[in-house]
């Protein structure tokens, strides 16, 4: 019997998957059965090791996605690595704080660099090798509960979530009759390096808890089962979402 979870045989890139949420999400597509492309700043030394624990294939590509320098050699090392990219994973990001009168345009810039204008042109690169042979890809971007809401003192990174929902259902609109889906996860309150402030603030994080119905903050892996549903021939007629992850934040 097909599983259409399965990912054997196709080829994942996951940007920021050195920690956090990209390590949950590569970790989990390579259980799945994809080889994995790993994309990060830093040395990926313990998510190739629990990809390669998985049964995967693993290419690690170092590179700064705050420009847009590195962004065909990913794509070339991902399609030579695979054969072809199946999946791209857009997750790096990074977030600055500071009060919205106080807020400067280098942190302005280093915010959507990286979250909206990297994630574009990559999804831009991959695509173009994905509708090359005609099989269709799939893209799935990393918003934010921030797609949705406000949030307090994190300007930039409100606005650049915010855009990337709206540009994954503009490229969903132009692409989705070509084979490619591209959806977005919208992560709540996760124990990242990106929430280590919220989390050592002991007001905030009871805030915060208080909540969340499900009564925790999330775990990298929490996000596994959404990813490879949004990577796998199970959503193949599902375009454009933005589906929270939240232990029910949004539903409260």
């Amino acid at each position: 019997m097909h599983n259409p979870f399965d990912l054997s045989g196709k080829t994942a890139i996951v940007t920021g998957a050195n920690t956090g949420l990209g390590q949950g999400i590569a970790v989990a597509l390579a259980r799945a059965g994809a080889a994995i492309v790993a994309v990060g700043r830093s040395a990926m030394t313990e998510t190739e090791r629990l990809c390669r624990e998985a049964g995967a294939r693993f290419h690690g590509v170092e590179a700064d996605l705050a420009t847009l320098a590195p962004i065909e050699r990913i794509v070339d090392e991902g399609a030579r690595f695979g054969g072809r990219i199946d999946v791209l994973v857009n997750n790096a990001g990074v977030i600055r704080r500071a009060d919205a009168i106080d807020f400067t345009e280098a942190d302005w810039d280093a915010v959507m660099n990286v979250n909206l204008k990297s994630a574009f042109f990559l999804s831009q690169a991959a695509a173009r090798r994905m509708l090359a042979d005609g099989q269709g890809g799939k893209i799935i971007n990393i918003a934010s509960l921030l797609s949705f809401q406000g949030g307090i003192r994190i300007a930039s990174y409100t606005a650049s979530k915010s855009g990337l929902a709206g540009l994954t259902r503009l490229l969903a609109c132009e692409w989705a009759g070509k084979g490619i889906n591209v959806n977005a996860i919208a992560p709540g309150y996760f124990v990242t390096n990106n929430t280590q402030a919220l989390r050592e603030d002991p007001k905030r994080s009871a805030e915060i808890l208080g909540r969340i119905p499900a009564g925790r903050w999330g775990d990298p892996a929490d996000l596994g089962g959404a990813a490879v549903f949004l990577a796998s021939s199970a959503s193949d007629y599902v375009h454009g979402i933005v589906l929270p992850v939240d232990g029910g934040w949004l539903a409260r």
